[in-house]
């Protein structure tokens, strides 16, 4: 199975990538080319050198390079470019007649100039159905009117950025990549609308290049509010300083500022005087003798004498000293158990039966 040789080609600057069959011609990158598209032949840059790839693994509806560019295709891409101008001028005219609420962007000429593509801006739906028919009678060819957004807007138009350099959008940025405010506070920024936004009026594009990295560095660093035990003693985390990999402590009003090698140090440090202690208090513990009672030693007289009278006291009661008989302990077992109260009968006697 013969192989295809793809390679891929750009139409504008810092423009969407795509890719076409080279047949056998020899690109290198920079090249300008002729290539067949949807809408016509077009004038294209490559952009990387051709590779080799399977038939199965090729991109649907793959078009061709017809011819390496000539000095009249180039002359003639020049003399589009020109001609944009003056159509942009013209239809900026028509719109102001109009009234029409859109902002006109750019004009384009397609290569064989068999149409005119006018980019604008809008808030909402305009009819433009008068203009195309204005400017199709003064240009005598095929208008299409592309409504874009603001991003769109400043990637055609360029510009310098609060950087002092060139829109990425505009110098290398192919594809719009989603920013969010998380990435700058990420990042540590003041969330001020006029700072972290760019020349499009939507946040700057250059939040999202450094993200991951931001996100790698801190996790090696403690969080602020968090309470550290170092040498001097408890301190507690202020402020952080990613990139430098630093951060700021607070002990009893002081501040101080620590690597986060010398703070690693610091806390291992008193982790081991931490665990040196708890040592030294076990082995005391253990040092010390332990109590026991004391026994203390009879003589054999006394032991003896002792246990005699206990003998005694058992066979003697506490009170008279002489042994009690049976009727006795009776009436005393009697006495102590509890009287109960005697049931009165709610029934009155007649005089009848008192009599009897």
């Amino acid at each position: 199975m013969e192989r295809l040789k793809i390679v891929s080609i750009s139409f504008h600057t810092a423009g969407k990538i795509f890719d076409f069959d080279s047949q056998d011609f020899e690109l290198i990158p920079g090249d300008k080319v002729i290539v067949e598209t949807e809408r016509g032949r077009a004038l294209g840059t490559v952009i990387r050198k051709p590779r080799e790839i399977n038939p199965d693994q090729a991109p649907p509806k793959l078009k061709t390079i017809l011819r390496i560019a000539a000095e009249t295709d180039l002359q003639m891409a020049q003399s589009n470019a020109l001609r944009e101008q003056e159509a942009l001028q013209f239809c900026k005219q028509r719109v102001k007649q109009r009234k029409m609420e859109m902002k006109l962007v750019r004009a384009e000429y397609l290569f064989d100039g068999s149409k005119i593509i006018f980019y604008f801006t809008a808030d909402g739906r305009i009819d433009f159905r008068e203009l195309v028919r204005d400017l199709a009678q003064h240009f005598r060819t095929r208008i299409e009117m592309r409504q874009i957004g603001v991003r769109d807007e400043a990637k055609q138009v360029g510009g310098l950025g609060i950087c002092g350099r060139e829109l990425c959008c505009s110098s290398h940025l192919r594809e719009f990549i989603p920013v969010s405010v998380k990435m700058a506070k990420a990042q540590g920024l003041a969330l001020n609308p006029t700072k972290i936004s760019g020349q499009c009026g939507r946040l700057l594009c250059c939040l999202a290049y450094e993200y991951d990295t931001y996100n790698e560095m801190k996790k090696t660093l403690p969080k602020c509010g968090k309470m550290l035990q170092i040498k001097a003693g408890t301190a507690e985390v202020i402020s952080r300083d990613i990139l430098a990999q630093k951060v700021t402590l607070s002990r009893n009003g002081e501040r101080c500022q620590m690597h986060i090698s010398d703070l690693q140090k610091e806390i291992d440090s008193a982790e081991n005087a931490t665990e040196e202690a708890v040592v030294k208090q076990q082995e005391q513990v253990k040092r010390q003798p332990s109590k026991r009672p004391e026994k203390t030693a009879h003589s054999p007289a006394k032991s003896n004498q002792r246990s005699n009278n206990q003998k005694s006291n058992d066979k003697v009661p506490p009170e008279q000293g002489q042994p009690v008989s049976k009727d006795d302990s009776g009436q005393e077992a009697n006495k102590r158990r509890r009287k109960r109260p005697r049931r009165r009968s709610n029934r009155r006697t007649t005089p009848a039966e008192n009599k009897t």
